[in-house]
C-alpha cells in the first residue's frame, strides 16, 4: 500500500549575524546551508497494517508524512501510496487517503463541528445517506454525538481531537496518515483514540501510518515499527524484534528484613529501595550469575525479572547504543 525507495528531502536555509551590521552584510553576502531532513529512507507498508513511524524531534517524521501526502515534493527518491505518486496530486489519490496532524486543525473554530463535517461532505461529494450513516456511526463510536452543534473553540482538547478524527475519516480513506494524534490528550482520551483507530482498521481494512512520542500508542496499535533518527532509518521490524536491542533487565527483590542499599550496589545499579524492597538494573548477560549470588547473600523472599519499558529501548536506539 505504501512503498518508499531512497526518499530524500533537503531544505536550504541562510545564516544571518545579529544586529544592523549583520543585516547589511546579509544583503550582499549570505552563507547558505543545507539541512538533510530525510536522507534516502526506504520502507514498505502492507495493506491493512498499522505501522508506528517514530523518532526524536527533528528526525524527519513529519517531513516524510508530508511527502507521502503530496504536500511536499522530495529532493530525490520515489514513493507510491495506494498505487499513486503522492506529489502528482491526482484526484483519485486525494480521495483515497487522509492526513491528520495533532497540532493542526481542519475544523472552523467559530462554527459547530457539524458545519465543518458538512463542508467535507460537499468537498468529497459524499451522498446524503452515506454521510448521515457515517456521522452517526463515528460520533457514537467516539461518544461525541451531543457535541456536534457546539462551537469547536468551546470543546475540550479531547473532544476536538475526536471531531478531527471524524472529519478526516468521513470519506472512508483506505490510507490514513497520522502525525501525533494523541498529543496533549489525557489518558482516557488517548485510549479512546486508540480504540477508535483499532476498530476503524478492523472494520475497513485501512492502512495506518502514525507518528507518536507515546510508546503506549505504539505498543497498543502497532505490530510493525519504523524508527528514523537524523533523517535516516535505523530500525524496521516488529516490536518483538525491537526488544532484541534490550541488553539490560531490572530485578525486583523482596526481603524478609531491611537490607542496606549500599550492600546491593555491587550487583548492579540500584534504581529504587522501599523498606524491604529493592529494584536493581543489571546487564542481561550477567543475570544468571548475579541473581544466585544475591539469593545466597540476602534474605530474599521473592524476586521478579522484568523487561525494560519500551521507551527505554527506543531511547537507547536514539542515542546510537542499539
Amino acid at each position: 500500500m505504501i512503498d518508499v525507495a531512497d526518499l530524500t528531502r533537503d531544505f536550504e536555509y541562510y545564516e544571518k549575524e545579529s544586529g544592523l551590521k549583520g543585516s547589511l552584510k546579509n544583503l550582499f553576502s549570505r552563507t547558505k546551508n543545507i539541512r538533510h531532513a530525510v536522507s534516502g529512507i526506504s520502507f514498505h507498508v502492507d495493506e491493512g497494517e498499522i505501522v508506528g513511524f517514530i523518532g526524536p524531534n527533528g528526525a524527519g517524521k513529519s517531513t516524510t508524512l508530508k511527502m507521502l501526502s503530496g504536500i511536499l515534493f522530495p529532493t530525490s527518491g520515489t514513493a507510491t501510496v495506494n498505487g499513486y505518486v503522492p506529489w502528482e496530486r491526482k484526484e483519485a489519490f486525494k480521495r483515497s487517503f487522509a492526513f491528520m496532524a495533532g497540532q493542526k486543525s481542519q475544523l472552523w473554530t467559530d462554527l459547530p463541528a457539524s458545519e465543518s463535517l458538512y463542508l467535507n461532505k460537499c468537498i468529497y461529494e459524499i451522498p446524503d445517506s452515506q454521510y448521515k450513516a457515517t456521522v452517526d456511526e463515528l460520533t457514537e463510536m467516539l461518544g461525541v454525538r451531543d457535541f456536534l452543534k457546539v462551537q469547536v473553540r468551546r470543546l475540550s482538547l479531547g473532544e476536538r481531537m475526536k471531531m478531527e478524527l471524524i472529519a478526516a475519516l468521513l470519506h472512508k480513506p483506505s490510507v490514513f496518515l497520522l502525525d501525533e494524534p494523541t498529543i496533549g490528550l489525557d489518558i482516557l482520551s488517548q485510549q479512546a483514540v486508540r480504540d477508535y483507530l483499532k476498530e476503524y482498521n478492523k472494520k475497513y481494512g485501512a492502512t495506518i501510518l502514525l507518528t507518536s512520542h507515546y510508546t503506549k500508542d505504539i505498543e497498543d496499535l502497532c505490530d510493525h515499527t519504523i524508527i528514523i533518527n537524523k533523517g535516516k532509518k535505523v530500525f524496521d521490524g516488529s516490536i518483538k524484534n525491537l526488544r532484541k536491542f534490550e541488553n539490560i533487565k531490572t530485578v525486583v527483590l523482596s526481603f524478609s528484613k531491611v537490607v542496606d542499599p549500599a550492600l546491593l550496589a555491587e550487583f548492579g545499579q540500584v534504581l529504587e529501595t522501599d523498606q524491604n524492597k529493592a529494584t536493581i538494573e543489571m546487564q542481561k548477560d550477567s543475570i544468571s550469575q548475579v541473581v544466585p549470588r544475591i539469593l545466597a547473600t540476602f534474605p530474599v523472599e521473592d524476586f521478579t525479572i522484568e523487561d525494560l519499558p519500551l521507551e527505554k529501548i527506543i531511547e537507547s536506539i536514539y542515542r546510537g547504543e542499539g
